[in-house]
């Protein structure tokens, strides 16, 4: 067990999970450019966005399975240059049958490295600031799209979206550099075996289990809502005040996990904050009702989130005292998460085209409910 924590490896390993998360980020943030590039590609233009989540859908869980096996070092620095090398071909804009094929290779190493990386934060850290470390992990797809927004745009319209592609590219392989030399190999005997019987038998395994799977079950609720309130909820905010309170909403998720959340790690379990920060989720949604758009609210809604993101990850570990089965917890996490990103504004849509915003509201208090009820149902069954 790790006694004391090593600060500039977790902070190498979450750099390179912002390049993961700008995996993602890099295409969202430009998508309005790409029908330039792209002038035919009509409604396909979409996949370009999505098929790094439909990987994670499909592959969550056979990444943890596929890390474990690969070793996590390994596995980190194979996925750093396969994502630098993929940003490089993408920045000469290829066909867009290329381009959507360099997608699916992309999301394969980016489910790798938010897999691995969780995981050796996790061995590389002294159990007391576990919570801490993790929290910040949390942080990587809110600062990752944060950054992108004030220099990744910036840059795209200085010097095209190329630019950005290239610039992606060379966060990438710098922290393939620098893991490779700073970072030992961590050696963990893996779970299971990466064979299609293997393959079902681990989703059995993980799924079945309180444990492995109580992070990931309550990141599908958390997921579905996150990115789909933040979509859908704009047009009921005040004109005058819309743009501050979306700028600063993700800003206020990410200022809660690190400092109200990692203070109340050292208190409580991650599963005990988890469910917390879902039972003000909804008081923050019945504010909402109550008070359609008003800032403080939505601020509020926005902290309660923080504290379900950071808690989360942190749960892993507390949960799984092995390095395989919080991979195996992580790829869950994947997996769940993908998928709830994916179904979350399309059915938060309909919703609001059939309920209103009160149907909105209601459907995410039943939402959130119930990332509150699986895990106070799996902790029950841990307790068996």
């Amino acid at each position: 067990m790790t006694v004391r924590t090593s600060f500039p490896l977790v902070l190498a390993l979450w750099g390179a999970g912002l390049g993961a998360a700008g995996q993602y980020a890099k295409i969202s943030v430009i998508f309005d450019r790409l029908g330039a590039a792209y002038p035919d590609a009509g409604a396909a233009l979409g996949f370009i966005v999505s098929l790094v989540g439909f990987v994670g859908i499909l592959l969550g869980v056979v990444a943890g399975l596929a890390v474990a096996r690969i070793r996590y070092r390994r596995a980190m620095l194979w996925a750093l240059w396969v994502g630098a090398a993929v940003s490089v071909f993408q920045a000469t804009l290829p066909g867009l049958p290329w381009m959507l094929a360099s997608r699916v290779i992309e999301g394969m190493s980016h489910l790798a490295i938010v897999v691995a990386a969780p995981t050796l934060i996790a061995q590389l850290s002294a159990p007391k600031d576990r919570g801490l470390t993790l929290t910040l992990w949390s942080t990587f797809f809110g600062v990752a799209f944060t950054l992108l927004v004030a220099f990744g745009l910036p840059l795209a319209d200085a010097h095209g979206i190329e630019a950005l592609f290239l610039a992606h590219a060379l966060w990438m392989a710098g922290f393939a550099v620098l893991l490779a030399l700073i970072l030992r190999p961590i050696e963990v005997p893996p779970e299971g075996a990466l064979s299609l019987s293997g393959i079902i038998q681990d989703h059995l395994t993980i799924y079945r289990s309180p444990r492995i799977a109580a992070p990931g079950a309550g990141w599908l609720f958390y997921t579905f809502c996150f990115l789909a309130i933040l979509t859908v909820l704009p047009p009921y905010i005040a004109p005058e005040w819309r743009a501050w309170v979306m700028g600063a909403m993700p800003l206020m998720s990410i200022a809660v996990s690190m400092t109200l959340g990692v203070l109340a790690l050292r208190v409580i379990s991650a599963v005990a904050l988890v469910q917390i920060g879902f039972a003000l989720c909804i008081a923050s949604l019945l504010w909402l009702w109550i008070a359609p758009g008003l800032p403080a609210a939505c601020l509020a809604l926005a902290g309660a989130l923080g504290l379900v993101q950071g808690a989360s990850f942190a749960a892993v570990p507390q949960l799984n005292e092995s390095a395989a089965h919080q991979s195996q917890a992580y790829g869950a996490l994947a997996q769940t998460g993908n998928l709830g990103n994916t179904l979350g504004t399309p059915v938060l849509l309909v919703v609001l085209g059939v309920a209103g915003f009160p149907g909105l509201i209601w459907t995410c208090i039943a939402v959130l409910g119930g990332g509150l009820t699986v895990h106070a149902w799996m902790a029950r069954r841990r307790m068996r």
